[in-house]
């Protein structure tokens, strides 16, 4: 499915940029490159996106605007399908959703139009354009959490006693279990993952999440291992203090599950420390969990 290229907003201008080049912008054919990262821990897209100047025929400096134009079409046409491969959970993509109508293409063009960019740069010989575009994703969790009011976290018939917690942080560092299969891999991050136990049984999923109206809301924080052994009195960084507090809920992953491996699994003990405390069950409501995760998951490299 082809995401449409511009918001009703921006198409006028587009327009108005196709009149005064005289050419339409589908019209050239960009050749380009794009390189860069989706960063789970920032929650953000960074790419570096070219145009070889001398493909399209266009020729400096008389054909500077035509190039800017030939190097804005080339991000979309780029950028696009990266949003679209962002996972959404286990077993589906945002470009899955988009397909299916469950969320509006606008969206994505929203997230592309956001990009912050950097002013575009020549090459030496003037044979090429580039610039620098990154854009945040924070706020993509409660756009599409599909719900406001967090659905209700069950109640447990034997609750233990639990002490109360600031935060809970699920290390997943290393290649863990696959339930139900006979291999092991590591946990790869999602925009929402769910939580299980051992008797797998469902802890945690984006229905029990309260996004509200905060823009800048996750359901779960990825991170590395070194901030949880930092020289602090709690150990953990200032960074995922803000996320889960001072005295987290420490919890080792016993086993991942879904068809794309997003799930840790924790033992069975633990998810009744959670379920016991209604302070406990609140840190699930207001999104303070992160996952920790292999250095290299947290880059998915392009």
């Amino acid at each position: 499915m082809f995401v449409s290229l511009f918001t009703e907003r921006n198409t006028v201008s587009a327009l108005m940029l196709v009149v005064c080049l005289g050419v339409p912008v589908r019209a050239l054919e960009v050749r380009g490159g794009v390189t860069g990262a989706l960063d789970w821990e920032k929650m953000r897209i960074d790419a570096e996106l070219s145009v070889n100047l001398a493909d399209v025929g266009i020729r400096l400096p008389s054909g500077r605007t035509q190039a800017e134009e030939a190097l804005f079409s080339e991000y979309f046409d780029s950028i696009q399908p990266l949003i679209l491969s962002i996972s959404f959970d286990s077993s589906t993509v945002i470009g899955d959703l988009v397909r299916s109508g469950k969320i509006p293409s606008s969206l994505i063009d929203t997230l592309a139009l956001q990009a912050e960019r950097k002013p575009p740069r020549y090459s030496l010989d003037f044979s090429a354009i580039s610039s620098s575009y990154t854009i945040d994703l924070k706020n993509v969790g409660s756009r599409l959490a599909g719900h406001v009011q967090a659905a209700h976290i069950a109640r447990l018939v034997n609750p233990s006693l639990a002490a109360d917690y600031t935060g809970i942080v699920i290390i997943a560092e290393g290649e863990l279990p696959v339930h139900g299969r006979k291999v092991s891999t590591g946990l790869s991050p999602c925009l929402f993952p769910r939580i299980w136990d051992t008797e797998m049984n469902l802890i945690y999923d984006r229905s029990m999440t309260s996004p509200g109206s905060d823009s800048g809301f996750s359901m779960v924080h990825y991170t590395g291992m070194e901030n949880i052994f930092q020289n602090s009195p709690s150990g953990i960084s200032e960074d995922l203090q803000r996320v889960v507090g001072d005295k987290p809920l420490r919890i080792i992953a016993r086993g991942v599950f879904g068809i794309n491996p997003t799930d840790p699994i924790i033992d069975r003990a633990d998810a009744v420390t959670i379920l016991s405390s209604e302070t406990n069950k609140r840190l699930l409501n207001e999104g303070r969990v992160a996952f920790i995760v292999p250095q290299g998951a947290l880059n998915k490299r392009f």
